[in-house]
């Protein structure tokens, strides 16, 4: 499993005009080609007086799937040059369709590809991403005396507390990433003198969207 990467979590709509041609770019969340299709028929139907409607898409946490589109524009001016930002942004799971609105003065090949890679850089500047990542669940059991020693090497090593229940004992609920699980327990183990069980739980991805942690 990969250990982190970029998603589009949100997506946005950007426009640029270049010599009185409008470029507008929707982006879209995708995590199949299914729904990359679907969402580039729906910019299609919501534009549907537009001359080009080129697109962009990659899916995966490796890119498992990448297609473009030129959509009747020069071979190798749209699609290819939006797909090259997406790679640039090292983004997943993103489809960017660009809408053009032709004004009348044809722009060249060089000027097609500045177009359309900076509407797809607008259309992403307008929406939001967030970074994935592969984490533990862990789940930590103490008795009084030692959560604040716990809570100390959490708040040290930047540990997000997910949830904590207090009974005869304390029970917290932690996200830690993958590779600090291993280290986390064995210094929650030696910083209480084996009085608290640790419980490594499950690997999961997650992200932090204002301030707060989201689970995949």
């Amino acid at each position: 499993m990969v250990e982190r990467y970029k998603i589009l979590w949100e997506g946005g709509t950007g426009e640029i005009v270049e010599k009185k041609s409008r470029f507008i770019a929707d982006t879209k969340p995708v995590e199949s080609e299914e729904e990359a299709l679907e969402f580039i028929e729906s910019v299609r139907k919501k534009y549907w007086d537009a001359r080009h409607h080129c697109f962009a898409y990659c899916v995966g946490d490796k890119n498992q799937v990448v297609r473009c589109s030129d959509d009747g524009e020069p071979s190798q001016t749209a699609g290819r040059p939006m797909l090259d930002v997406l790679l640039g942004e090292e983004l997943h799971d993103v489809c960017v369709v660009v809408t053009r609105y032709f004004g009348g003065t044809l722009l060249g090949t060089g000027g097609l590809v500045r177009a359309y890679s900076e509407a797809a850089r607008e259309g992403i500047r307008n929406s939001r991403v967030l970074e994935k990542c592969l984490g533990r669940r862990m789940g930590i059991d103490t008795d009084y005396t030692g959560i604040g020693k716990i809570q100390y090497i959490l708040a040290q090593r930047q540990i997000t507390v997910l949830h904590t229940e207090y009974t005869d004992k304390v029970r917290l609920e932690v996200m830690v990433p993958s590779g600090e699980a291993k280290g986390l327990e064995a210094e929650i183990t030696e910083g209480t003198s084996g009085r608290a069980a640790v419980d490594e739980g499950e690997l999961v991805y997650y992200g932090v969207a204002d301030k707060e942690i989201v689970v995949f």
